[in-house]
């Protein structure tokens, strides 16, 4: 039998082998109970952030994000287009710069209605790329001194009245459904594009060349969304209004282009840029003159 001071040390003895067992089994405990906690967590992050991934991708519409970086590329910021105002210009050039700070208007406004009407998103996206375009016309004008068509006309309102009625006649075609809208947006790019082509090829102007090819690229890359998009949320099929078929076909089945194309300046043909189908020059003899 032991005695009572051998049972007091095997006691002293059992409870300190207790107490260290239990501190290094604490950190493992507290461990253990953490890694629950990190799951549920990280579940709860999943959870929470995949419809709203889902809810992107679908509200993105495919290419018009894409398209509208790098469409916008292109342009040259309004603040630093410098021409030569040395250089007199004659009557068709100031014509021509009237006439395309309206038909960018024009565009802007049609988009910023058919937004407002339908919500679809590619029309709010496109109208910002068409404002970009009205201002780097605009630059060219003040350094010039010319008097602004646009200045004090509210949204659908024009000095030119071509392009008062065209305005007119896009809304109604525009408003009876959204493949419809959809369809006005390519067909308004079309007649951007072919517009653009004829006035450079009736200039040798080299900062106007430059502006001209630059916008004529984004209304290409907008044309490319304006059809992806009917094509996708409607399952319609654009056929061009206004180009010839293998114009259209050229442009839709060409890349997207940034503006840093090497061409001829002025009338020359259009030159390799980087992503892209066109120099600093037009391609003439194709436009579509709605300002005749």
């Amino acid at each position: 039998m032991l005695n009572k001071r051998t049972l007091a040390a095997v006691s002293v003895a059992l409870i300190a082998l207790l107490t260290i067992f239990l501190a290094a089994c604490s950190p493992a405990a507290e461990e253990a109970a953490a890694v629950p906690d990190t799951a549920v967590t990280a579940n709860v992050v999943t959870n929470e952030t995949a419809p709203v991934v889902q809810a992107v991708a679908t509200e993105a519409n495919v290419a018009d994000a894409v398209v509208e970086t790098v469409a916008e590329a292109v342009v040259v910021p309004a603040n630093q287009i410098v021409v030569d105002t040395a250089v007199t210009l004659n009557d068709d050039e100031i014509a021509g710069l009237l006439f395309m700070r309206e038909e960018e208007k024009l565009a802007r406004d049609v988009y910023l209605t058919l937004y407002d009407q339908w919500g679809v998103a590619v029309f709010r996206n496109i109208s910002g790329s068409e404002q970009t375009h009205m201002d780097a016309v605009l630059a060219v004008l003040n350094q010039y001194n010319l008097a602004d068509p646009a200045a004090g006309n509210e949204i659908g309102q024009f000095t030119d009245p071509a392009l008062q009625t065209l305005y007119d006649q896009l809304i109604a075609e525009g408003s009876q459904s959204v493949a419809d809208a959809l369809a006005v947006g390519a067909a308004i790019e079309e007649i951007d594009i072919l517009d653009l082509d004829e006035r450079m090829a009736r200039t040798d102007n080299a900062a106007i060349l430059r502006v001209y090819q630059q916008l004529a690229i984004g209304s290409e890359n907008h044309l490319r969304a304006f059809v992806t998009n009917l094509e996708r949320q409607t399952g319609a099929t654009y056929q061009p209004q206004y180009m010839t078929q293998a114009q259209y076909e050229a442009i839709i089945n060409g890349s997207m282009g940034n503006g840093n194309g090497q061409g001829g300046n002025g009338g020359g043909d259009q030159g390799q840029g980087q992503g892209g189908k066109r120099g600093n020059g037009g391609n003439g003899g194709n436009g579509r003159n709605t300002n005749s």
